[in-house]
């Protein structure tokens, strides 16, 4: 039983393949929201054709690149044409890297900020400047950081730093945005059990001489909570953040990390 909270909004996700985005989107189309769900790969993941089987009137998935402005555009175009102005943005894409500081080269640090911070401000300031004309009422915006925005990491430099800016683009917007009555808020997870955490954990392995798995084993058990974060516990304060019962909230990162980090 749902209470409805996002009921007819328009709800774009961005890296929202899987993970923790396609579950943003599922709970919001639980809520009553219509999803855009963008993504790189140039056709729907399983994944989110399984979902759009569930739900073929409220899912729509556009193939896009957050570092190319024409994809940018072109991706605002479809979304807007299937389901209306956009209510709320989940600015979720991001990618991964980690190298020994001494070791790490231009084209990883390239990478990064490409994706995590060029992508997700130029997402965000086309969105907001859409929400702004169409004068969207109840508009927000939910900026996917980091804990490793909060502090930085000797193996993660270039990410760390990535997801600091995430914060600080948050709070600039938030203020920028206030006049107009749209919120702008972020949240910084903690270790999320997703593929990408896979990836990270092999990344991991070779850096630190451990065996395939031996990394996520020992971060999920270093959370105050006892265990890595599940996507769906992102869903929820993404949910919350979107929905009215968060009209007050703006400029703020949420962490969600199961006390990691302590604000």
């Amino acid at each position: 039983m749902t209470s409805g909270r996002l009921q007819d909004r328009h709800v774009l996700l961005t890296g929202a393949g899987g993970g923790i985005g396609l579950a943003v989107a599922e709970a919001c189309i639980a809520e009553g929201a219509r999803c855009s769900v963008i993504d790189r790969a140039a056709t729907a993941p399983d994944a989110v054709s399984a979902a759009q089987q569930r739900y073929p009137d409220r899912l729509v998935y556009i193939a896009a690149d957050v570092t190319s402005a024409q994809d940018i555009q072109r991706l605002l175009t479809e979304a807007i044409a299937a389901f209306g102005p956009i209510h709320t943005l989940f600015n979720n894409a991001a990618v991964f890297d980690l190298a020994p500081l001494l070791d790490s080269d231009e084209a990883s640090f390239d990478k990064l900020f490409a994706v995590n911070v060029k992508g997700m401000f130029f997402v965000m300031q086309a969105v907001l400047r859409h929400m702004v004309e169409a004068g969207t009422e109840g508009a927000s915006v939910i900026n996917m950081a980091s804990q490793a925005g909060r502090r930085g990491e000797a193996l993660v430099s270039h990410y760390c730093a990535t997801k600091a800016a995430v914060i600080s683009y948050t709070q600039s917007a938030a203020l920028a945005m206030a006049p107009h009555g749209i919120r702008v808020n972020g949240i910084a997870p903690g270790v999320v059990d997703t593929p990408m955490w896979d990836h990270v954990d092999s990344l991991f392995a070779k850096a630190e001489g451990l065996p395939p798995g031996e990394k996520k084993r020992r971060v999920g058990l270093e959370v105050p909570l006892g265990r890595m974060g599940m996507p769906g516990d992102i869903a929820g304060a993404a949910v919350f953040l979107a929905s009215d019962e968060a009209r007050y909230i703006t400029a703020q990162t949420l962490n969600v990390d199961g006390g990691n980090v302590m604000s």
